[in-house]
């Protein structure tokens, strides 16, 4: 089967807000092939199906955020309103509700899309992991390549130079 949207499109929708990724009611509307308000009167006739961990609507500050970061040209780009923000198992809930062929394909990509977000933060997370036990350890040697760098300076150091006494015979009177 031929994808709709290519992966690396419907993964460029994703943002984190509120420490939840999510996609945009207008761009879910694009990958399902309807129009945004169809979307949402879909949500609204089923808004018992979209709790708040489903489905949440942004709020101004973030919708200026959006902009800020380029995510969105212009706040007109909502068309008037704040989009709604689904989550994964929102987005998956809207194919249910939209119910068409193109819906489907479109929610198991968006799926799929999230899931390979999961997967780059797990190994993101890992890899983090990783760093630090090496940071750990390089810090507990820091105090030991400390000391021998010390050690060696020390002995590469000449050694200052004594007024001995003089060897052999003094002359003058009382001696």
């Amino acid at each position: 089967m031929k994808e709709l949207i290519p992966a690396e499109i419907i993964e460029s929708k994703i943002y984190l807000i509120r420490g939840q990724k999510i996609m945009l009611s207008m761009h879910l509307a694009e990958l399902y092939g309807i129009e945004t308000r169809v979307l949402n009167q879909a949500v609204k006739r089923n808004i018992q199906r979209f709790p708040e961990d489903f489905m949440f609507q942004i709020n101004e500050k973030e919708a200026d955020r959006l902009v800020s970061q380029n995510v969105i040209p212009h706040k007109k780009y909502f068309g008037g309103s704040l989009p709604y923000a689904f989550t994964e198992h929102g987005a998956i809930m809207l194919a249910t509700v939209l119910n068409s062929a193109v819906a489907v394909q479109a929610s198991i990509q968006v799926v799929r899309a999230f899931v390979k977000l999961r997967e780059m933060l797990s190994a993101n997370k890992e890899l983090a992991h990783k760093l630090a036990l090496l940071e750990n350890r390089i810090e507990k040697h820091d105090g030991e390549i400390k000391a021998i760098f010390n050690a060696i300076r020390q002995l590469m150091a000449s050694p200052e130079t004594k007024k001995k006494g003089s060897i052999g015979f003094r002359g003058g009177k009382d001696v």
